[in-house]
């Protein structure tokens, strides 16, 4: 069976990576993100600046040769925080990711599966979750958690786990009850071996689409906090916290809170576009 199934599986990444391809929002989407995680991994060997060493006599120094970005109120190398706030980006993005996935997958496979008081109770939680708006609840978790770029990630994946739980249940109400999880229900198979192995497997292309939307949006609210004062301390390079920084200069030195902003909109722009290519290539229907 597995030595079947496994052409089966390779042809259908394929298939998946080709219409991928065949989509120009999928295309830009996917080479955005892919120079986003390659300025990532090679921050350190694009720039010879210590991202938080203070140089007070080249502060506020506009874009030039030695500053391709200029400098910020402290005379450290915009450029050089920008790479290193691409790695921040992305581990926000990972983390909230795993948190919320995780987390929210496993409650809607629980509540889809399951049903009853249960099923109803975990939903009247999300739809509690859901009422507040995004960046509120957020806060009002770091308020509790306390300021700092690990309690933030920690705030925006509880933040999304309503997004994740909805999307699995609705996936499990349309599947519980196909002909291939009856016959394994009827063939003894464990309550839990049916969720992972039978109707989770089916419920993989919405929550991959979901993900890098959650991506995206874990970066924005993630800046949020920072630029508040909520998220990442300085002096860590977090492109939230340097547009909060670089709002106190916007008319002296505008590119202090220029390329953070950009950096936030390239990458989520990237992240929707991949997930909207995604959405096309892993749907069914077409």
């Amino acid at each position: 069976m597995s030595q079947a199934g496994s052409p089966a599986r390779e042809m259908e990444k394929h298939v998946v990576l080709k219409r991928l391809m065949a989509s120009a929002n999928g295309r830009l989407g996917l080479c955005i993100t892919l120079l986003v995680i390659l300025f990532a991994l090679l921050g350190p060997a694009l720039t010879s600046y210590d991202p938080i060493q203070q140089n007070m006599m080249e502060g506020l120094t506009a874009p030039c040769a030695a500053h391709w970005f200029g400098t910020d109120e402290f005379g450290r190398d915009i450029l050089s925080r920008m790479l290193y706030g691409t790695r921040v980006a992305l581990q926000v993005g990972i983390i909230v990711d795993v948190i919320s996935l995780v987390i929210g997958v496993l409650l809607g496979l629980v509540a889809g599966y399951f049903g009853g008081r249960l099923g109803t109770l975990i939903m009247r939680l999300m739809d509690v979750l859901l009422a507040f708006p995004y960046l509120l609840l957020a806060m009002m978790i770091v308020a509790i958690l306390g300021p700092g770029l690990r309690n933030a990630m920690i705030a925006i994946g509880i933040v999304y786990i309503p997004q994740y739980t909805r999307l699995v249940r609705g996936s499990v109400l349309a599947t519980r009850e196909l002909e291939f999880v009856v016959a394994a229900r009827i063939s003894g198979a464990s309550h839990w071996r049916i969720m992972t192995r039978h109707i989770l497997r089916n419920c993989y292309s919405p929550i991959i689409v979901q993900a890098t939307l959650t991506f995206g949006a874990a970066i924005v609210e993630t800046a949020g906090l920072g630029f508040l004062g909520l998220g990442a301390q300085p002096p860590q390079p977090e492109w939230g916290a340097m547009l909060s920084t670089g709002r106190n200069f916007i008319l002296q030195a505008p590119w202090i809170c220029t390329f953070p902003g950009l950096g936030i909109l390239v990458t989520v722009i990237g992240c929707n576009l991949l997930g909207d290519g995604l959405r096309d290539a892993l749907d069914p229907k077409t």
